[in-house]
């Protein structure tokens, strides 16, 4: 009993670390020595500041704006994390996210201006880190947007290793004359526009379907013949339609965008709709990638349930004027983007029909 007594007092009186309690500050630190070039890579002229300050600092010329309004979102990458953990392929995962806040904005009308991102971790595997943030870093790049700076937590008690979440934010700007959506009437069509893959979204349903249910490994093919292995599929990175997006308002008169992410086609078309119209998606008029057919399959899903998790392989829709659909159609194409009319408004009470063929 003594000898009990005298060793845990010991063991209480060693002093404490940082370390001890599950947090690296050194791992920290080489991690941002590690990003620095990602993070520099993205400035804009409008950068003021470097990495390492308690805020980032951006310019903001307002003599190029009439009357401007700025935007701000925030989201995350949700569990497609758990994928790219599980496959120990992390390089893409930032660019999803980047995607995931940019283009919540840009429905607006808005040009993203800066970015900043929180990666939250078991333990700090600077390595891990690097490949994480320079997703972050080649997203913003796409998007245009400074990364501006963000942050790193390690949480032991709460995560184990290996295991991490993905938060962005960013704040951009939009012309109040120029916001959206704006003019949605009826006979406007829907033009929708591809995605690859899911994006971020339904991620819970598809591992739940594909690897509980289907007892599919992640390191064979997706199905027979498939170019890519399950973990390549569901680890397709998302489309940033962003820079698009600008280029076709300067060029049609958008009147609404929506970001097809978790609600599908109808939770999210509806958001752009007026309280008089309703919208009417025609299924079939676009290819949906072979993933979500292997899915509900595995699932033994509802078509329903599918419309209101899954994208289905169209990301972003525009609505414009009928005569619009053409140019439309040709100027997301030039950025290498697929896109098809799939859907009309009609008179209604904001409400999202999907008909299947």
């Amino acid at each position: 009993m003594d000898s009990g007594d005298s060793g845990d007092s010991g063991a209480a009186t060693r002093p404490l670390t940082y370390s001890d309690a599950g947090v690296s500050i050194s791992a920290a630190d080489k991690s941002i020595e590690l990003i620095k070039p990602h993070v520099r890579a993205t400035f804009r002229p409008e950068v003021v500041s470097d990495i390492g300050g308690f805020g980032g600092l951006f310019a903001i010329d307002w003599k190029r704006y009439d009357d401007p309004l700025l935007v701000s979102s925030t989201d995350g990458v949700g569990t497609k994390s758990v994928i790219a953990r599980l496959t120990g392929r992390r390089a893409t995962i930032g660019i999803d996210l980047v995607a995931m806040v940019v283009d919540d904005i840009a429905v607006q009308g808005a040009e993203p201006l800066f970015f900043l991102d929180y990666v939250s971790t078991g333990t700090v595997v600077p390595e891990q880190i690097e490949e994480i943030v320079g997703g972050v870093s080649r997203g913003c790049v796409q998007a245009g947007c400074a990364l501006l700076g963000g942050e790193i937590s390690e949480h032991g008690d709460l995560m184990a290793p290996g295991e991490f979440d993905l938060v962005g934010f960013v704040v951009g700007v939009v012309e109040r004359s120029r916001v959206l959506p704006a003019g949605v009437r009826t006979g406007d069509r829907i033009v929708g526009i591809a995605s690859p893959g899911l994006r971020c979204n339904g991620y819970a349903l598809a591992r739940r379907a594909l690897l509980d249910r289907g007892g599919r490994s992640l390191d064979v093919a997706a199905w027979p013949g498939a170019p890519r292995t399950l973990g390549e599929e569901l680890l397709l990175e998302s489309v940033i339609y962003s820079p698009s997006m600008r280029k076709l308002t300067a060029r049609v008169g958008v009147h609404a965008f929506a970001h097809i992410t978790g609600g599908g086609l109808p939770g999210n078309v509806n958001r752009a709709l007026p309280d008089d119209c309703d919208a009417v998606v025609y299924r079939g008029r676009w290819p949906e990638p072979r993933i979500f057919s292997e899915i509900q399959a595995d699932g033994d899903i509802a078509p329903d349930e599918m419309e209101h998790v899954f994208n289905l392989g169209v990301g972003m829709v525009a609505v414009v004027a009928p005569e619009d659909v053409a140019r439309t159609i040709e100027t997301v194409g030039a950025d290498g983007h697929d896109a098809w009319e799939i859907g009309e408004i009609v008179d209604g009470a904001g409400r999202v029909t999907i008909e299947r063929s």
